[in-house]
């Protein structure tokens, strides 16, 4: 297996790495629809193991359609992927020393576009192509697993050749093996994970910890205070977490139960809004003393404000994640899955960590991660310990007709 060997970095750079919260994939419109379609998100722990050390084939019945691949003829790749979801060097802006590397290391070109803004929207873009068995211009995109799940189901996507991916196969963290909508990995690779906590601002609460969701919904002290996410799957995931049931079982009955707290919470206005990603400002600032948050976002806020805090409820978490699929009719499959394959090398992944700051899906990271940064390596937010991941839940997949019910209950709740 071919080894990446990072530049050293300077002082200037590795500073450079904890970015300003302005920008980001952590500052994106996404949040809103983030997983507002069905599939069920990722558990970090808990959703069962493999044989061996093995990924057994998918049993999905969907097959991808392929294409004449071009890929030893034409030594490029297109890659679309979420605004400022890649690391740039600290001089130019324009450079991405991963992306180079690849280059230096294949000779193969990433064509490379900023171009997902939202799931639903980019859906849009590339659903005509699809459906009409076309190819979409991309060979490689990252989306999140809902829609990752929905493009499987539709037979939309590629199956991965195992031959092209030696070090996605031998480094893909256990947690992140497998999963209901694509057992075995079969058509995905995880490109990073999403996970909700309790964050609070320590002056904002009077140096009160905040520790739960019962606190964020019943404590009188934060009446008025309190944020929780306009994003359906992670409010009311972490609140039936809370109420004592499984996000990846529950019923009706168990959902409108949740519905109804968090309703009564409305009513007391014990809820000062549901937010999207604007959340962030609110924290630092005071205005919101606690809120349901995104774990990428709090470690960025920590790096400017030492009075923002968070903590892993011990009724559990949510977690979600986003993936590398390639699309029907991709020109260049093969350069594609090499290109997946190379953010699997543990000094790739590493780099690329330490500037996205969000759960890495690569085993053997924080030993590469700790030579750029010891905080981001002991950070539980970018690599979750063994407490973090045996916490971690998903939220179950929805049928159709669940999906538009529970929408619309939630919609209501939320007077959107």
């Amino acid at each position: 297996m071919e080894q990446y060997e990072p530049d050293s970095l300077s002082p200037v750079q590795r500073a450079a790495l904890r970015r300003s919260m302005a920008n980001g994939r952590a500052a994106l419109s996404r949040r809103g629809l983030l997983r507002a379609g069905g599939g069920g998100a990722l558990a970090l722990g808990g959703l069962g193991t493999l044989s061996g050390c093995g990924i057994p084939p998918a049993a999905q019945s969907q097959g991808g359609s392929g294409a004449e691949d071009f890929s030893d003829k034409e030594k490029r790749v297109a890659f679309s992927n979420w605004t400022e979801y890649m690391d740039v060097a600290e001089n130019d802006k324009n450079r991405r020393p991963t992306l180079e590397a690849f280059t230096k290391r294949t000779g193969i070109e990433v064509e490379y576009a900023e171009d997902v803004n939202d799931n639903n929207e980019f859906f849009g873009k590339i659903k005509p192509q699809l459906a009409a068995g076309q190819d979409t211009g991309r060979d490689l995109i990252c989306v999140t697993d809902w829609l990752a799940a929905r493009l499987i189901r539709f037979g939309w996507v590629q199956k991965l050749d195992p031959a092209n991916l030696p070090h996605a196969y031998a480094n893909l963290a256990p947690q992140f093996r497998d999963v209901e909508w694509d057992p075995g990995r079969a058509y995905s690779y995880p490109w990073a994970g999403i996970a909700v906590v309790v964050a609070y601002n320590v002056k904002a609460t009077g140096g009160r910890e905040v520790t739960s969701v019962s606190q964020l919904l019943d404590d009188p002290k934060l009446k008025g205070k309190v944020g929780v996410l306009s994003e359906m799957r992670d409010t009311m995931g972490m609140t039936m977490l809370d109420m004592g049931k499984d996000p990846a079982k529950f019923t009706t009955d168990d959902f409108d139960a949740a519905a109804a707290r968090l309703q009564k919470a409305v009513d007391k206005r014990q809820i000062r809004r549901f937010t999207g990603n604007d959340y962030t400002s609110d924290l630092t600032k005071g205005d919101l003393a606690a809120c349901l948050a995104w774990a990428g976002d709090v470690v960025q806020l920590q790096a400017d404000n030492p009075d923002v805090r968070f903590h892993i409820p011990d009724s559990g978490y949510i977690t979600g994640t986003d993936v590398l699929l390639v699309p029907n009719k991709a020109r260049h499959k093969k350069n594609a899955e090499r290109l997946i394959d190379h953010y699997y090398q543990p000094a790739i992944a590493a780099e690329l960590a330490a500037w996205i700051n969000y759960v890495c899906p690569v085993d053997g990271v924080k030993e590469e991660l700790a030579k750029i940064s010891e905080e981001a390596a002991n950070d539980p937010l970018i690599i979750p310990d063994k407490e973090m991941s045996e916490k971690s839940n998903y939220f179950r997949a929805l049928s159709p007709k669940e999906e538009t019910a529970y929408e619309a209950k939630f919609a209501k709740l939320t007077g959107a």
